[in-house]
């Protein structure tokens, strides 16, 4: 039969002192383990069935501690990184939410931009944090796209990054000067089949969405068209008609193509948008053609799943509100609401598609 000559030890949860007179009469152990303190260091022996209830009675503190840091959580302030510079879309989308995080779950959260590198340094600093629920990041269409486009990443996106929600998703807009001869997408197909390498391509650096959405378009049209990659912005030179065409999420295109400074020949959704009805689709006059620019949020791989949960339903709450659905309307985004199963086969799925694109094309980073 054990003997127990000394009970030491302290319990911790949500990284604070355990309280000795909380209320957990559900415990099995307790009572033994008053027993055993009141033994004061003097031998003890206990029975099987003593020994039992302790071993039953110790397995039920994880749970007990996870519960209580899901319901205590957030317990401080909250940093969202960002990995994208201020004004951008991903960071409009993550202060939006940001916003309506604080405010449902009463403490801060804290939009942290840390652009850079087509946002892998943002995301790897997400994945060498505490996996606590104090850092969480603003995912992206890029994240997908970056598996393939850059050969050696210090971090797997889908193993090292825990998915807790889908937030929204964009469509891009087919957009050129006033200038370009064509008014419709055929028309364009037609063109760029008469000009084979002439019509230059503006995206946002290689690798972009931009740029892959126009390469899906070159691959099932075969039309032949000049890639111009930028570092940063390239709608100075697509407004003074330096470039001609260019697929860049709704968001930020919008205000352009309203104002008659471009042209949105179509959008790369499934069905026509609503602040655009006008406009038709890519998919009308090339079939199963889609490309959406999508943005969620993670956490570091090990954060506790209730933490997760609990931010989760938080978030479809937020995307359920009327006033949130219409602030996300005036940008062009659709709610793309998605627990943390799906998120994980969305971005499988995505990383799947856009490493196709980019093998095909033969694009580099130089």
């Amino acid at each position: 039969m054990p003997t127990f000559r000394k009970l030491k030890g302290s319990a911790r949860a949500c990284g604070r002192r355990a309280n000795p007179n909380s209320n957990l009469t559900s415990f099995a152990g307790l009572p033994l383990i008053r027993k055993v303190a009141q033994a004061r260091g003097r031998a003890v022996r206990l029975s099987r069935r003593d020994c039992l209830r302790l071993a039953a009675g110790a397995a039920a503190l994880p749970a007990l501690s996870r519960a209580a840091c899901a319901l205590d959580y957030p317990g401080r302030p909250v940093r969202i990184v960002v990995a994208w510079p201020a004004g951008s879309n991903p960071d409009i989308i993550a202060r939006l939410f940001a916003q309506s995080l604080s405010e449902r779950l009463g403490q801060q959260f804290i939009v942290d931009n840390r652009p850079g590198a087509g946002s892998t340094i943002g995301t790897e600093a997400v994945v060498r944090a505490p996996p606590d629920g104090y850092t969480l990041l603003a995912t992206t269409s890029s994240n997908t796209i970056n598996t393939t486009i850059y050969p050696k990443l210090g971090y797997d996106f889908a193993r090292d990054i825990a998915p807790i929600a889908g937030t929204v998703r964009l469509p891009g807009v087919m957009v050129v000067t006033p200038s370009f001869p064509a008014k419709t997408v055929p028309e364009f197909i037609a063109y760029a089949g008469r000009h084979p390498g002439e019509v230059t391509m503006a995206s946002g650096g290689t690798g972009s969405f931009t740029h892959v959405s126009g390469e899906l378009f070159k691959a099932m049209t075969g039309v032949d068209l000049l890639h111009v990659p930028y570092r940063g912005n390239n709608f100075p030179d697509l407004l003074a008609g330096q470039v001609q065409v260019s697929f860049p999420p709704i968001g930020s295109s919008i205000q352009f193509v309203r104002a008659g400074q471009l042209r949105a020949l179509a959008t790369t959704g499934v069905a026509r948008m609503k602040v655009l009805p006008d406009i038709p689709t890519i998919a009308e006059f090339v079939p199963g053609y889609e490309a959406y620019a999508w943005d969620g949020i993670g956490a570091p791989r090990g954060t506790p799943a209730d933490v997760v949960d609990k931010l989760g339903r938080s978030i479809d709450a937020i995307l359920a509100e009327p006033g949130m659905q219409a602030r996300l309307a005036d940008l062009g985004a659709e709610p793309m609401p998605m627990r943390p199963s799906e998120l994980a086969e969305f971005v499988a799925s995505e990383t799947e598609k856009w490493g196709k694109v980019i093998r095909l094309s033969g694009a580099k980073l130089e």
